[in-house]
């Protein structure tokens, strides 16, 4: 028997790690979590279009934490209340069972680590946070970048992502806060990424003065028409999640995370999906696109991919990791 998992919850990204479980000789899938009724009782190779797998469906939390497994794989959708799954992961831990989670969670604020810590040392279990966006491109591929610098002046970090074909209008106009007059969720992205800015901070060993937001909104011109719905004029059709760590007075770190409808917009237009600048000695700048597959009759996204992929690559290294949360280590970053 390979490595026992659990998937919990099936949205866009975990059908593609659920997906990658059941192709994957050394992992066997022993239990799947669903939200919706319109999924429970169906067999897990039904709902990843793959052959049976006698693993059925169930919105029953006690028998998912009564189930004997290595590892969960937390897939939920992101909600406005940030802490709103805590819970869950908590349970999860204290069942014995590590968890692989990709909404956030993977460096906490000192008053959420702690109950996350305990849970684990109760159920001698790991807790590890990881997607693309928080998770690889500021605390890894940043940090690792800045070990070429003799002087570290800056470090600016942009994410321009096309909203325009997610298909969830619960998450598009609820969590995004698209289709809005104004924002209101802003606290759930702070909470969220500032978790990317303070583990940046600590691998880097410098102290933040403070963090400062520097949020800005784009509405739209017109009637707007998306895979969710429509995006009304003169409503929100793009955000500008942006945070500047204020150190020794000036801006050392800025991550903005900008999510648009409209592509096209010529803020936007053209714009790499990452691109990370770096001022010092050396200046360095780094971009990154990515590619979407041209398989025949594969429906899974470039970025669902990128998303599954760290959870997956991650597996044998939480569930041999000591209990606690497990943090990504980067050898020779600038200091």
């Amino acid at each position: 028997m390979g490595t026992r998992v659990i998937q919990w919850a099936t949205g866009a990204i975990g059908k593609t790690t659920l997906r990658a479980v059941l192709d994957a000789p050394d992992l066997d899938l022993v239990g799947l979590y669903v939200y919706g009724d319109r999924k429970a009782g169906r067999d897990a190779g039904d709902i990843a279009r793959r052959d049976p797998t006698g693993v059925v469906a169930t919105r029953d939390v006690e028998a998912i934490l009564a189930l004997d497994a290595d590892v969960v794989i937390h897939a939920p959708r992101l909600r406005p209340d940030y802490g709103a799954h805590d819970d869950d992961i908590c349970r999860l831990l204290r069942s014995g069972k590590n968890v692989i989670t990709t909404v956030g969670h993977h460096y906490p604020a000192p008053d959420r680590r702690a109950k996350f810590e305990r849970a684990g040392r109760d159920g001698g279990s790991t807790l590890f946070g990881v997607g693309v966006s928080p998770g690889v491109i500021g605390e890894r591929l940043t940090v690792a970048l800045s070990g070429v610098a003799v002087r570290l002046d800056r470090i600016e970090i942009d994410e321009v992502l096309d909203a325009s074909a997610m298909p969830d209008p619960d998450f598009v106009f609820n969590v995004m806060g698209m289709g809005s007059s104004s924002v209101d969720v802003s606290a759930t992205f702070d909470e969220l990424y500032s978790e990317t800015l303070h583990f940046m901070a600590d691998a880097l060993g410098v102290t933040y003065d403070r963090i400062e937001p520097d949020h800005h909104l784009e509405f739209a011109a017109a009637d707007l028409s998306v895979a969710a719905g429509v995006i009304p004029a003169g409503t929100v059709v793009a955000t500008e999640w942006r945070w500047h760590g204020i150190l020794g007075g000036e801006r050392f770190i800025t991550l903005s995370i900008i999510w648009t409808m409209d592509p096209k917009l010529p803020r936007y237009a053209g714009r790499d999906h990452w691109t990370i600048r770096m001022h010092g000695r050396p200046g360095v700048v780094m971009t990154l696109n990515l590619v979407e597959p041209d398989e025949p009759g594969v429906r899974t996204t470039a970025a669902q991919y990128v998303t599954a992929g760290p959870v997956l690559n991650a597996i044998p290294l939480v569930v041999a990791a000591p209990p606690g949360i497990l943090r990504p280590t980067v050898f020779g970053a600038w200091s």
